[in-house]
């Protein structure tokens, strides 16, 4: 059991925290709308929208936007998205994962292009740093769930294939296939976790110990983020204890 990723505890943090709650509940809302139109507008018989509609209510967004979301689905006014991934590398040669969903594919591929190049960055070819990245489902538990080894067990039953723990919580993972079924699992023994969704989970993570790099990434990443089309950004990259405390 290795440690979590600074970034993405601080990632956590932020997300709670994050005073334009607007921007993040219009994406969980797209993702939603998207669910729902592919498949069952019921999360019950929807897989992928029921971890969307879980992930909108970790982020306290509101029933009634969800709600409304679903309903969107089913209108014929509803965008049509299309899913595009975008991969580069930012300062200092980290490799990103941009995740996309846009109803303009030259809009946001200019966007994205611009974001990079502007950090000193470049924005590669599909499967240019994919491959240092799994898919995999990611079940994230509070601390309180109970210690390491009792997480550790439970998520094996489930059929889970690794587990991280800390101070923080418990990060269960597993196939991207089985994501719904060992989500499912842990709930009848864990109960309830706090999200359930795909990652990109980098390989082999680059420590960063210096902070004006960390500085320009982290100021890549949330430019990126800002960006309407853009769901999720996921870099190969762990920030050491002492700069990740100055950020």
């Amino acid at each position: 059991m290795a440690g979590h990723s600074k970034w993405a505890n601080i990632q956590h943090r932020k997300g709670r925290q994050d005073a334009a709650r607007s921007k993040l509940f219009s994406k969980l809302s797209k993702e939603i709308t998207v669910a729902a139109k592919m498949g069952d507008p019921d999360p019950e018989k929807n897989p992928r929208l029921r971890l969307a509609v879980k992930e909108a209510k970790s982020n306290s967004v509101p029933k009634d936007v969800i709600d409304r979301a679903i309903k969107k689905s089913q209108g014929g006014d509803a965008e049509n998205y299309e899913e595009i991934r975008y991969e580069g590398y930012g300062p200092n040669g980290i490799a990103l994962v941009v995740e996309a969903m846009t109803d303009n594919r030259n809009r946001t591929a200019s966007n994205v292009r611009s974001y990079f190049a502007k950090s000193g960055g470049d924005l590669g070819q599909s499967g240019s740093v994919s491959f240092m990245f799994d898919r995999v489902g990611e079940i994230m538990y509070p601390a309180s769930a109970g210690d390491a080894d009792d997480v550790m067990m439970a998520a094996i039953e489930a059929g889970a294939s690794d587990v991280e723990s800390d101070d923080e919580g418990h990060w269960i993972y597993c196939a991207d296939t089985d994501l719904n079924e060992v989500s499912t699992a842990l709930e009848a023994s864990l109960g309830e976790s706090e999200t359930a969704k795909l990652i990109w989970k980098p390989q082999a993570p680059t420590e960063i110990t210096d902070l004006e790099t960390a500085q320009k990434l982290m100021k890549l990443i949330d430019t990126l983020e800002d960006d309407d089309d853009v769901q999720n950004v996921t870099g190969n990259f762990d920030l050491a204890d002492s700069v990740a405390a100055q950020l």
